[in-house]
């Protein structure tokens, strides 16, 4: 083997090792400073770190380069969001029409959908044919958020809206709490049996989307983008305590976070409430880009009163996201 073989072999080892270590530290430790690195799915770094080790098996014809292979797959089935729902499979997906019981256990049903100022279309249909309780609807104008509940349900439901936001239900919604300062609104309603559950519907600042590394300028960017959801969502969160008995209160949050499944802003709920797709998830579900999804940023969250019983994400035409729809048993 020839020294220059044999040095472009080790060379790519190194860079493969060091790119893994780098990726395992950006994405388990979530440092703002590297949010630019974590804003793409851990699986992209990935793949760079595999087409290196399978380079340098090329050249090298050694085990080492195959172990970091290996390592490399072994990340991506730990750390890849997408890869979690291997961990439902079997599970039972939801399905058009009315929502069936779980077992013995009725079932409540949400959805949540960037409707995208209805530039695409009006998603009022596709939303109706899944006969949901919930709706979560972001970028949608006042009269678009009357539109979904005209369709939904025959002006015998209710609905909220604030800014770009709104709150679609087939029951009666008895209070709404605004956040003046940001696009999320906070509804209760009232079952049918008189039980109250408390709603969360959220967009947060959209993401930074500059991908020139190089630029010193690109790497603040997406650190104060992140920072600013941080507060956001912390607002949120603390317009809920002050408001109702959180933790105790049943409560559904959903919306689109404009950060993927992956990104440490997520990390604030899990100590309070399930992601309903990371529970119960079936398919792909990514919900971003509509056409080409490798981001899942919207998202359906429930308190442990509810159990995610199914899940999934679904295209719809007249959006430029995918919208989300999930069963929860609530007894």
């Amino acid at each position: 083997m020839s020294s220059l073989r044999l040095s472009t072999g080790w060379t790519l080892v190194v860079l493969s090792l060091l790119l893994h270590l780098f990726t395992v530290y950006a994405f388990s430790r979530q440092p703002d400073r590297l949010a630019a690195f974590t804003v793409l799915p851990i699986w992209v770094w990935g793949g760079a770190g595999l087409m290196l080790s399978c380079f340098a098996f090329y050249f090298l014809r050694a085990s080492l380069s195959l172990v970091m292979t290996a390592v490399w797959a072994v990340t991506l089935l730990v750390g890849a969001d997408e890869a979690r729902v291997l961990a439902n499979l079997g599970k039972e997906a939801p399905k058009p029409g009315p929502a069936t019981a779980h077992g013995s256990e009725p079932v409540l049903r949400a959805i949540t959908v960037n409707c995208s100022i209805f530039r695409y279309g009006d998603p009022s249909q596709d939303i109706a044919a899944w006969q949901p309780d919930i709706v979560f609807l972001q970028d949608a104008y006042p009269h678009q958020v009357r539109r979904v509940a005209d369709v939904l349900y025959g002006g015998r439901g209710d609905y909220r809206s604030f800014h770009t936001n709104g709150i679609v239900t087939r029951w009666k919604i008895k209070r709404e709490v605004r956040n003046t300062g940001q696009r999320s609104q906070q509804a209760t309603i009232e079952l049918p049996d008189g039980r109250a559950l408390e709603t969360v519907n959220i967009h947060l600042l959209t993401a930074a989307t500059d991908l020139r590394f190089w630029r010193r300028e690109s790497w603040r960017e997406h650190r104060i983008n992140r920072a600013v959801r941080h507060k956001e969502l912390s607002t949120v969160m603390g317009i809920l305590k002050q408001t109702t008995s959180f933790p105790n209160t049943p409560t559904l949050l959903g919306g689109d976070f404009n950060a993927g499944a992956n990104d440490i802003v997520h990390q604030r709920l899990t100590r309070w409430f399930d992601d309903a797709f990371a529970a119960a998830g079936t398919g792909w579900g990514n919900t971003y880009q509509r056409r080409l999804p490798v981001l899942r940023i919207d998202h359906l969250y429930a308190t442990r009163h509810f159990t995610p019983a199914r899940c999934r994400a679904v295209t719809t035409r007249h959006s430029d996201h995918r919208m989300v729809v999930a069963d929860f048993v609530y007894p």
